[in-house]
């Protein structure tokens, strides 16, 4: 084999899947077309679970670091409204301003220290499976070569070659909406008021924030104290563009013109892109030794979601490949993937589909809609719901088994440990990216059942000071496999333990129990 997993595209997913592969010690071989990184902005930032995932991993403070903006407020756009979350004092909704570009340098640099080979200008021409091995055919500057894994992921967009050869099928719906975002600066004809209106020469105002016409939507961001402005606009066209070809300036003011009736005067462009929106999503994550992440999964009519989505698929994917790579994985270890995942792109496609439904509308009824459903989130309860269902802090992986604490496949919070070695938190236990068994209780009991795992299992004891549960049985992907009730007798706790352990870590050495 030429490699443990090939991964196809070098975006955020497929490189956030190769430093998570190499922290679970396989070896990933990425193959991406491009010749070079492209310096066209796409997405702008990172907002949600994936923000907390990272953190545990120790990756966020580098991420921040390569931060140029100024963290914004936790306000997001949904559906042609806002989500206002600044008057509440534990937001569930964060965004990390980051630049495309910027992130997938800060992992290709990770991916790098990890010892992951990289490929530019190698594009998949072809792919090939059978019970042993999958083969990609490649396209590389020197002529086209072959390279062999036991496994394929097809990490490469939304019109991913490796979804197409694999011969997965990606139902959904395309919508006629061109979407166009760009940050700039203004001219000093264009004034930026107080409450971040523009006062635009022979036109007047326009407010910030979101304004509906007949012919589509805009958006407005500024600030009195910032000389940069986001400006957006949405509207119907019966034209395709190619993604590569990156929007201009006066395309851009001729949206603008079209929208809203008016010419806005810009200056420099900081960042122009252009996005349609569509609703689709494969019918299968996994197809025999061929399996998919990130676009090439799943796409969302909304902003703010794919990166997040994709690079959550990779963290939950590469533990189960490296298990099966590894030879220990348990039986339908790696079909867990698409129940979990595409169960997640279920729950965000319902999400971004109710904001199609909130912003396509132009008539005096869509008005009444987004009216009440502004009012609605004016309550603390209504805008926390909505603060998780947009974060996905509201997942809850399915597990296997009949009984379940309350937080069995929930994400793991960060508990305040008292240790031994000191004070640290479940974040500092996640660096490795390896399961941990977490004693909360002092229960030597239930600590044995995980005796003949201990090279795949770190078993930890730790007080904390409000304990959720006497033990916690924690995924590599920072997910509760199983929990302990607080005080559950050994004799239903100890079985139930073992069985979480063999049903995602395998059977134990000989000399366990």
């Amino acid at each position: 084999m030429d490699a443990d997993v090939i991964i196809v595209g070098a975006g955020p997913t497929g490189l956030m899947l190769a430093c998570e592969l190499r922290l679970a010690g396989a070896r990933p071989l990425v193959l991406e077309r491009q010749p070079q990184r492209r310096d066209t902005p796409k997405a702008g930032g990172l907002g949600g679970q994936i923000l907390e995932l990272l953190r545990y991993r120790g990756l966020l403070d580098r991420l921040e670091a390569a931060c140029t903006a100024p963290v914004p407020a936790p306000r997001f756009p949904f559906g042609g409204v806002h989500l206002d979350f600044t008057r509440l004092q534990d937001p569930p909704m964060h965004a990390l301003p980051l630049p495309q570009q910027l992130l997938e340098r800060v992992l290709g640099e990770r991916a790098g220290e990890l010892g992951t080979e990289v490929r530019l200008g190698h594009q998949v021409v072809g792919v090939s499976q059978d019970d042993a091995a999958v083969t990609a055919e490649v396209r590389g500057p020197d002529g086209t070569y072959q390279v062999s894994a036991h496994y394929l992921v097809g990490c490469d967009g939304a019109r991913s070659r490796v979804r197409d050869r694999a011969g997965i099928g990606f139902p959904g719906t395309t919508y006629p909406e061109v979407n166009r975002l760009a940050q700039v600066t203004l001219p000093d004809t264009v004034t930026v008021l107080g409450d971040g209106d523009l006062d635009v020469p022979g036109y007047g105002t326009i407010r910030a924030g979101f304004t509906q016409t007949d012919r589509g939507l805009f958006g407005l961001g500024s600030s009195p104290d910032s000389k940069v402005v986001s400006l957006y606009t949405t509207e119907d066209e019966a034209v395709e563009y190619d993604d590569d070809v990156p929007m201009t300036v006066a395309e851009l003011q001729g949206s603008i013109r079209r929208v809203l009736g008016a010419d806005v005067p810009v200056g420099e462009a900081h960042r122009l892109s252009r996005f349609t929106f569509k609703a689709r999503q494969a019918e299968h994550y996994r197809l025999g030794r061929v399996l998919l992440a990130g676009d090439a999964a799943h796409l969302f009519p909304a902003t703010g979601v794919a990166i997040n989505a994709g690079m959550l698929d990779s963290v939950n994917l590469a533990w189960k490949l490296a298990a099966a790579v590894h030879g220990w994985a348990p039986s339908g270890l790696l079909d867990t993937y698409h129940g979990e995942r595409h169960f997640a792109g279920a729950r965000t496609m319902l999400h971004t589909q109710a904001q199609v439904a909130l912003r396509r509308g132009h008539d005096p009824a869509a008005e009444a809609l987004r009216g009440v459903f502004q009012e609605l989130l004016a309550d603390e309860q209504p805008l926390l719901r909505m603060g998780a269902l947009l974060s996905g802090a509201d997942i809850r992986y399915p597990m296997p088994g009949a009984a379940h604490h309350p937080l069995a496949g929930t994400f793991a919070p960060d508990l305040t440990l008292h240790t031994d070695q000191g004070i640290i938190g479940v974040a500092d236990l996640m660096r490795s990216a390896r399961p941990v068994l977490l004693d909360l209780a002092d229960r030597p009991d239930l600590r044995a059942a995980a005796r003949g795992r201990q090279h795949r299992v770190d078993v930890r004891t730790a007080k904390t000071d409000e304990r959720p549960a006497d033990v916690l049985l924690i995924r590599p992907d920072a997910r509760i496999a199983w929990a302990a009730a607080v005080d559950e007798p050994a004799d239903t706790a100890a079985p139930a333990l073992r069985q979480a352990l063999s049903d995602w870590f395998g059977a134990p050495d000989a000399d366990g129990v």
